[in-house]
């Protein structure tokens, strides 16, 4: 009998892509859920469920039946822990596609519950957090001791996300954050300090921001030796970037912190990437790198990631994981964000078996 898996909010672009990773690389059978019906498909592995998540007593009864929850219905700074919780109490495991800090410290809460129930829990698996943590991963295991990580993200448009990725950007210019500077906590303010970064082609020399990341809180407790975590994004064309600036720093302040504002500025910027998507594409670039010390010796090493389509990578990164679940090659109970359970060597044979290239040298 083939596996159950639940997707919740699969039929949004990101809850898609990881629909379409599952679909390809294992045998599983996959209930996708929406708010509203979802399209007929010919496919017999695939069924739809219409479900709300405020309908409690239908979604435990989804999540019971099913032998893992992969929890994409964002955007997550809304979100509380309640599918985690369900998930727990009924022994199933879970992965969420999940993009801030406020969501993940709420569901790092049941790390110790899901230890006891048996269950593998792992949080943020997209692109960037996910397969940006596990190259962070990769190269802090290339160093003697590391001290600084500086991961720098950038997408062009849309990234093929949809609406949800501009409400992620503009909820995520609401606060500042605190960020882990000369070992200890220190406040930052979103898209600030501005900073040139070469990725690999297409993009070249691109500007980075300040951007509240999960990661920016969860790899310094992940890696307690690292002094220094910064976490930068942006975008392309690089006018996003200072339309991106003038909503942070001169808008007011109420106007970015409601919800009729962030959906308003949301709703202008997608119509825009609408059109600017045919001429910069939709795809990402995570650049990590990370200073220390080898062999006695201050040292530096980078990897790069390019992928042309950012939901597709993001589904990736989220089904590589449900595959090595589903497959029972890998198992960790406990709630982790990915680069405190995913092994380096299961990380790279995933990547691999999907054609993901990621460059990596020493500088």
């Amino acid at each position: 009998m083939n596996k159950q898996v639940l997707i919740l909010g699969g039929r949004g672009r990101i809850g898609n892509s990881v629909v379409q990773d599952i679909l390809a690389h294992t045998q599983a059978e996959v209930t996708i859920t929406g708010r509203t019906a979802g399209t007929v498909t010919d496919n017999q592995r695939v069924r739809f469920m219409v479900l709300d998540l405020m309908e409690e007593n239908k979604l435990r009864n989804a999540l019971a039946s099913s032998h893992l929850v992969i929890h994409c219905a964002g955007p997550f700074h809304y979100r509380d822990a309640k599918v985690l919780e369900f998930c727990v109490e009924h022994g199933v495991n879970y992965l969420d596609v999940s993009d801030h800090r406020s969501f993940t410290i709420k569901a790092l809460e049941y790390h110790p519950h899901a230890m006891n129930a048996g269950v593998t829990a792992i949080v943020n698996t997209g692109i960037f957090p996910g397969i940006s943590n596990s190259i962070v991963r990769h190269d802090i295991e290339q160093f003697d001791q590391a001290e600084t990580i500086h991961l720098s993200y950038l997408v062009a448009g849309s990234g093929g996300a949809g609406i949800t990725v501009m409400r992620t950007t503009f909820l995520g210019l609401q606060n500042p954050f605190d960020a882990w500077i000369d070992g200890k906590w220190q406040v930052v303010k979103p898209y600030m300090q501005r900073e040139i970064i070469n990725f690999p082609p297409p993009y070249g020399n691109s500007g980075v921001y300040w951007f509240d990341m999960p990661e920016t809180f969860t790899l310094p407790k992940t890696f307690p030796k690292i002094k220094n975590v910064i976490t930068k994004f942006g975008s392309v064309p690089d006018f996003y970037n200072h339309l991106t600036w003038i909503a942070a720093h001169i808008f007011p302040q109420s106007w970015i912190k409601s919800k009729f504002g962030v959906e308003f500025l949301s709703s202008v910027s997608y119509k825009m990437t609408n059109i600017t998507d045919n001429f910069s594409g939709i795809g990402v670039a995570v650049r990590s790198q990370v200073h220390g010390y080898k062999d006695g010796k201050i040292a530096t090493y980078c990897s790069n990631l390019v992928h042309n389509n950012t939901a597709i990578a993001a589904g990736i990164g989220t089904g590589s994981i449900a595959q090595l679940l589903l497959e029972d090659k890998f198992s960790k109970p406990g709630v982790y964000p990915v680069e405190a359970a995913l092994p380096t060597d299961l990380f790279e044979q995933a990547m691999e078996s999907r054609g993901v290239e990621i460059s990596s040298n020493w500088i």
